[in-house]
């Protein structure tokens, strides 16, 4: 009867997956809405961009050609996005971008209005330039939005890795990492989001 027991188990098991379909969930998770009240920052790393540019030069200067670009899917990745958030009723009071094209390209087709470029948020061309913007980068996560608002910031792979550590070797472009401030000079992760997880969550709450 155990035996039986256990090959029921097993097979209940195997089939649970396949029936997901492996899927992602529709629902948002709970904390979503408490981005509604603001009090947030939201660490943006740049859409999609144009794979045959992806060993050019991408450091700290104002665009030239070598730069790699946003690629059609980057861009509206990024108005989605915008879109998706105005949707879950997100308010949004300060974009702050690196000044790095793609960069300011995705905070701009993020549709939230002026958005202010910093080289803080551009990739440091050098170790201590690069440790010097991560802690920068790290003040920005800290710091209290305005009362009702969240912030938005926009900056590059490495450094939202050299920021917030190796955990982070595997984000995505367009993913969005949500932080808390404490009010102490620290901050909290709140969650990490993928760009299509915000189209997914808005249309399902229409």
């Amino acid at each position: 009867m155990s035996s039986i027991r256990f090959s029921l188990l097993y097979l209940l098991f195997a089939i649970l997956p396949a029936a997901n379909g492996g899927q992602p969930s529709l629902t948002q998770p709970a904390w979503i809405d408490d981005l509604h009240h603001g009090g947030y920052v939201i660490v943006l790393r740049h859409g999609a961009t144009v794979s045959d540019q992806s060993n050019t030069d991408s450091m700290s200067r104002k665009n030239v050609p070598a730069e790699r670009q946003l690629n059609a899917e980057g861009r509206a990745q990024a108005k989605s996005t915008g879109e998706a958030m105005r949707k879950l009723r997100i308010p949004v009071g300060m974009v702050v971008t690196s000044t790095i094209q793609r960069a300011v390209d995705t905070a701009t087709l993020l549709g939230f209005g002026a958005v202010a470029a910093t080289p803080d948020l551009a990739e440091g061309a050098s170790p201590d330039e690069s440790n010097q913007r991560a802690l920068a980068l790290r003040k920005l996560a800290a710091t209290t939005p305005p009362a009702g608002t969240n912030v938005v910031i926009v900056s590059h792979k490495p450094n939202i890795v050299a920021a917030f550590g190796s955990d982070w070797s595997d984000v995505r472009e367009g993913e969005a990492s949500v932080f808390e401030p404490d009010r102490l000079g620290g901050y909290k992760l709140i969650g990490r989001i993928q760009a299509s997880d915000w189209t997914r969550w808005a249309q399902a709450a229409d």
